[in-house]
C-alpha cells in the first residue's frame, strides 16, 4: 500500500473555500479550529502557508492530513517538525511528532467526527463509526502529527 497518496484540491476548494477560510483565520476568526500553518519550504527556503484544521483530543493537539502526503506534510517533515500556527495576530510555534500507524486510529476517528462534512470524501468511505481495523487499514495513507505548542 503506497503511503505517498495525495489528492489535489478541486478548483472551488483551491480558489474559493481555502482562501476564504484563510482570510477569516488571518483576521482572527477561527472556523472550528482552523489555523494558518506556516512552515519553511523544503526547496525554496521561503515560509509557506496553508489553512489546516487543528484537532484537540484528550488534552493533545493534532494535525491530520486528509489529502495524504501534501506539500505541507513534506515541509513539516523536512523542517524537523518545526513550524508555526496563526490565528489573527497570535502566532504559536510548535514541534510536531509524526504518529505511527496504530496510534493514528483514535485521532482519525475523532477527526472524522468533527470534520467529515468537509473532508470525509478523502477517507475512502470511512466514517467515525468505522471499525478500528478499517481505520487501521488506511492509516498509512494519512499523515498525523501530535503538536507540542
Amino acid at each position: 500500500m503506497s503511503t505517498d497518496r495525495y489528492i489535489r484540491p478541486d478548483w472551488f476548494t483551491a480558489h474559493v473555500f481555502n482562501p476564504s477560510v484563510g482570510w477569516l483565520t488571518r483576521r482572527g476568526l477561527s472556523l472550528l479550529g482552523s489555523r494558518e500553518l506556516r512552515v519553511v519550504g523544503r526547496k525554496s527556503g521561503a515560509v509557506r502557508t496553508t489553512v489546516v484544521n487543528l484537532l484537540e483530543l484528550d488534552g493533545r493537539t493534532y494535525l491530520v492530513a486528509p489529502r495524504g502526503t501534501t506539500e505541507w506534510v513534506r515541509n513539516v517533515r523536512a523542517a524537523g517538525g518545526k513550524g508555526e500556527l496563526r490565528v489573527g495576530r497570535r502566532v504559536d510555534g510548535f514541534a510536531a511528532t509524526e504518529l505511527d500507524d496504530p496510534a493514528k486510529v483514535p485521532v482519525i476517528r475523532a477527526y472524522l467526527e468533527k470534520w467529515a462534512w468537509e473532508v470525509g470524501k478523502f477517507f475512502e468511505g470511512l466514517s467515525k463509526d468505522a471499525s478500528d481495523a478499517e481505520i487501521a487499514a488506511v492509516a498509512p495513507k494519512f499523515p498525523v502529527f501530535a503538536l507540542d505548542l
